[in-house]
């Protein structure tokens, strides 16, 4: 379902002025003063309403997230959830980001989540899939040696496209199961809106982490 257009949207977007990273290439190599700390930092790319990272936020104070969102009006309800939930360990991009590389630099963080991202099922167009080994090559430059990329959707066949992509990168894969909520993993108890709504339906989630 199309996302309904926020009126105001950019002034509303200035309200949550300290959580949200305008210009975020400025200070690449230099994300933990927008924290204000050296704790470790994490990334997820297309985070939605926010629900998945401002739980990891609150469950993890001792650690920093960074939310990712291209569509304005998405993102809004994100800070919305990390103001009245007072994540201040998070911070929110507006925009798609296609190159990582100019957005954080080497080493600069410990893990990464993609948490339903777009199968893009067309052949042509699977170099816009962000798990295709130029984005899976970008997220190995800016992570820690050891860190960790977790990915879940509910697509069977772009799952299985990035275990492919996994295997030619050769990361060691750390967790994997062909249906999450009926595993043992306990990336289960952290969800984003979409898995609630595929949960309630009965649909299969793919989950696989490896290490960067």
């Amino acid at each position: 379902m199309r996302q309904r257009k926020v009126k105001n949207v950019d002034e509303r977007l200035v309200e949550y002025a300290d959580y949200l990273i305008e210009n975020p290439s400025s200070i690449k190599g230099k994300w933990k003063d927008a924290f204000g700390n050296d704790n470790k930092i994490f990334l997820e790319l297309g985070c939605g309403k926010g629900q998945f990272i401002v739980a990891k936020a609150k469950e993890n104070k001792e650690c920093n997230y960074v939310g990712a969102e291209g569509q304005q009006t998405i993102v809004l309800r994100a800070l919305e959830k990390a103001s009245k939930e007072k994540t201040i360990n998070t911070r929110f991009i507006t925009g798609f980001i296609h190159d990582i590389t100019e957005i954080f630099e080497e080493d600069e963080l410990s893990g990464i989540f993609l948490n339903f991202s777009d199968p893009w099922p067309k052949d042509r167009h699977s170099k816009r899939r962000l798990t295709h080994k130029k984005f899976l090559e970008g997220f190995k430059k800016v992570s820690k040696a050891g860190s960790v990329l977790e990915i879940k959707t509910d697509n069977e066949e772009l799952f299985e496209y990035t275990l492919g992509q996994i295997e030619i990168m050769g990361f060691e894969i750390v967790e994997l199961t062909r249906n999450l909520h009926l595993s043992e993993c306990t990336s289960k108890n952290i969800t984003t809106e979409y898995e609630d709504k595929f949960k309630t339906f009965g649909k299969k989630i793919q989950f696989v982490k490896v290490t960067l």
